[in-house]
């Protein structure tokens, strides 16, 4: 008995916590509103004004990655039989509704299910925010990237020279108060220049453009792309490919020139070919060998011979005078 006792209690104070967060959204009509933050600017609350966020892992306009134990922590916003309304600052077109796996119908915003976390205590807190570098803070504008990986790809422009444009030729800007890769531009920034997002995979670059590509995290959870370190933006006043409108706006927004690609190797010369290995020289002719030896030996001795001849006649020459 006293372990069932345990475990009566137990489950009270688990469905306690659930109705001291996400039910909130059932008596508030799962309203969805914008909200000033001190901190994070312009962010999604519910009614009241309590934070809401998005969890990473959720596949967009699908499904819900967060159940058990993570909703607990991580509450749903519910709408209970009711459409959630869209509050102040709010389009409400970009609201919708999840079915989880228990039946409850639980609010989207722009495709992304919405959540409490249970360790903010007052409105306004944000305590959630980047836990995990899977829960995030949403924004109005905030947009989830789309499915396909990112190229980026170069445009030559008369005045401006060769900058930096999306795969569909579209101008790509940096912004000069972004700090050590990270994006300062957020709310009625990021509006008017929306972040190029890395979608899935990571950004390319076109073939022959130099420098390299990568991406940072904003607070809204999504992978802006950067090149040389700089994050890279639209300007949402540049209508068709090829527009550089946003060029030297307030002397702080500017395109992108390319890094130099680094000059080919040059190919590997062979290396030179050996000399051909040249004929030993001819052997002299031989001039008698071994006969021509016993003919001097035989000159030689009639030599001798002729000369005691000569010699010999000599002296009997001299006895007769």
């Amino acid at each position: 008995m006293p372990a069932i006792r345990r475990t009566l209690v137990l489950a009270l104070m688990t469905a306690l916590l659930a109705t001291l967060f996400a039910p909130s959204a059932y008596a508030a009509g799962a309203t969805v509103k914008a909200t000033e933050h001190p901190t994070l600017g312009t962010i999604l609350t519910d009614a009241d004004g309590r934070t809401l966020y998005r969890f990473t892992r959720d596949t967009i306009n699908t499904s819900s990655a967060c159940y058990d134990n993570c909703a607990v922590t991580w509450p749903p916003l519910l709408a209970g039989d009711e459409n959630p309304v869209a509050g102040e600052g709010i389009d409400g077109n970009l609201l919708g509704v999840l079915e989880r796996t228990d039946g409850t119908r639980q609010v989207m915003y722009n495709g992304m299910p919405l959540y409490y976390y249970n360790q903010d205590a007052q409105p306004g807190d944000a305590n959630g925010q980047r836990r995990g570098d899977v829960w995030f803070v949403v924004h109005p504008n905030t947009a989830p990237a789309g499915s396909e990986a990112v190229t980026v790809r170069t445009r030559e422009h008369a005045e401006l020279g060769t900058f930096l444009t999306d795969a569909e030729g579209r101008t790509l800007y940096l912004f000069t108060r972004d700090t050590d890769g990270q994006s300062v531009c957020y709310d009625s920034c990021a509006s008017t220049w929306p972040p190029l997002l890395a979608g899935a995979g990571e950004p390319q670059l076109a073939e022959g453009i130099g420098g390299a590509l990568g991406t940072t995290l904003r607070d809204d959870g999504e992978r802006q792309v950067t090149y040389e370190g700089k994050p890279l933006y639209y300007f949402a006043g540049d209508t068709n490919a090829g527009d550089t409108n946003g060029q030297g706006r307030g002397d702080v927004w500017f395109v992108v020139a390319p890094v130099s690609a680094p000059a080919a190797a040059p190919e590997a010369s062979a290396p030179p070919a050996a000399p051909e290995a040249s004929a030993p020289p001819a052997e002299l002719p031989r001039t008698g060998g071994e006969a021509a030896g016993w003919g001097l030996m035989l000159l030689a001795v009639a030599l001798l011979a002729l000369g005691g001849l000569l010699n010999g006649a000599g002296r009997r020459l001299q006895r007769k005078q």
